[in-house]
């Protein structure tokens, strides 16, 4: 790509959502518990996860097709022509004052990016076994419960969660600094801390299969020929917008930052797409 050719997008009609209520039938079932007024959101083909017990409609999906080949080098310049694309600041939305989401086109023109690379490595759903050797999850699935106590905004009422976002708790060590900056790590703790009045599960498994089929779907995974090991081909990228110095999106500045709102790219080089996960907490 020549040095002042820019990235371009084009919206396309993935629906993340029904990929993956397609993939098993439980899960569909655990979806209609969790999710309403699927693909009706304010802005036209963007899939939105909403639970009822807290998202709040506010996590959502949207993918579109980039025009040149993209690599990891250019993780910054390909964010901030994202944010700057008027096709991906009609698509996405934020919270507004009137309750309402707002396509991200209301906000000032984002001027700066930051960008960290995620790592993404892992092929099994092995990684949480350890929930249950350390006690954390007993051996029928249970999660194991405990006093309530509020942390950074959320209820703690089990080890679950105290694992997940204590850092002084006995068993916060059980997945070291590596574990927890792989994708499926934050794929899991999304979505088992969800929303501002999240009811939380009693159970380990529905989060553990709705996350594997979300992690499946958002990656592409390629074999070897070399060696026939299969390999996760997609880049993933941990993503905020900025006006001058202040973030304005996946949260803005104002409001200050919560482990809930986070913005993530899913890039596809083989197909030249790119899939935004993002949610506010507010």
């Amino acid at each position: 790509m020549g040095e002042e050719e820019r990235f371009e997008f084009h919206q396309l009609p993935r629906d993340v959502e029904s990929e993956v209520r397609a993939q098993a039938k439980d899960t569909a079932e655990l979806f209609e518990k969790w999710c309403e007024n699927s693909n009706s959101g304010a802005v036209k083909n963007t899939s939105i996860l909403t639970d009822h017990r807290g998202l709040s409609g506010r996590m959502k999906f949207a993918t579109f097709l980039y025009n040149s080949h993209f690599q990891s080098y250019q993780k910054d310049s390909f964010t901030l022509d994202f944010f700057q694309s008027p096709v991906v600041n009609s698509v996405l939305t934020m919270p507004s004052s009137s309750g309402h989401p707002a396509p991200l086109s209301m906000a000032s023109a984002v001027t700066s990016v930051e960008v960290d690379q995620v790592p993404c490595t892992l092929l099994s759903m092995n990684f949480f076994d350890r929930l249950k050797s350390s006690g954390i999850v007993r051996e029928n699935g249970a999660i194991v419960k405990c006093f309530d106590e509020m942390y950074d905004n959320f209820l703690v009422s089990d080890e679950l969660r105290k694992v997940l976002i204590i850092k002084d708790s006995e068993n916060y060590d059980v997945f070291g600094a590596k574990d927890r900056s792989e994708f499926l790590f934050k794929v899991f703790t999304h979505i088992t801390l969800g929303g501002p009045v999240n009811q939380y599960e009693d159970e380990v498994k529905p989060y553990l299969s709705t996350g594997k089929l979300l992690y499946k779907t958002l990656l592409t995974v390629v074999k070897k020929p070399s060696t026939s090991k299969l390999s996760i081909a997609s880049t993933v990228l941990d993503v905020k917008a900025k006006v001058d110095e202040d973030v304005v999106f996946p949260w803005r500045q104002v409001d200050g930052g919560h482990p809930q709102s986070f913005c993530y790219l899913i890039i596809d080089n083989i197909k030249r797409q790119v899939t935004a996960w993002y949610h506010t907490w507010h």
